[in-house]
């Protein structure tokens, strides 16, 4: 059913200007940040480039709609695929010990901090490699 679909992502669904632009300066700072990242097209089902695994490639933060179906379609059908990649069979819960690190591939996979860890601090600090585009 979703083969052949596209789906738009775009970073101001996670980062609208009524948040992150309140001030002038922060306003010219989210202006070069949307210049740099516009919306882009994906397909919803992408391929590892490595292991050949198909998987969606949604999520809740960026996807804004499925580009070939209408409005009120691609916001059910994207309901259903953010619920379906929530549900605890399809997740990792990660139990912490001190010294631990952890890393994932982004391509195929989704994370999502639970606010168990206070009142201590999370720290986080990411790493990019330039990667494929999907297909």
């Amino acid at each position: 059913m979703l083969d052949g679909l596209t789906a738009e992502h775009d970073m101001v669904k996670s980062f609208p200007a009524h948040r992150f632009a309140r001030t002038p300066d922060e306003r010219v700072r989210w202006d070069e940040a949307r210049a740099k990242n516009p919306p882009v097209i994906h397909p919803v089902i992408r391929t590892h480039p490595v292991s050949g695994l198909r998987g969606l490639f949604v999520n809740e933060g960026f996807t804004t709609r499925i580009v070939e179906l209408a409005a009120k379609e691609s916001d059910a059908l994207l309901r259903l695929l953010f619920e379906h990649v929530a549900k605890p069979e399809h997740t990792v819960r990660w139990r912490w010990k001190l010294h631990d690190l952890a890393f994932w591939d982004n391509r195929l996979t989704q994370h999502y901090a639970s606010a168990d860890y206070l009142p201590h601090r999370r720290v986080m600090h990411r790493a990019t490699v330039l990667g494929d585009r999907p297909f």
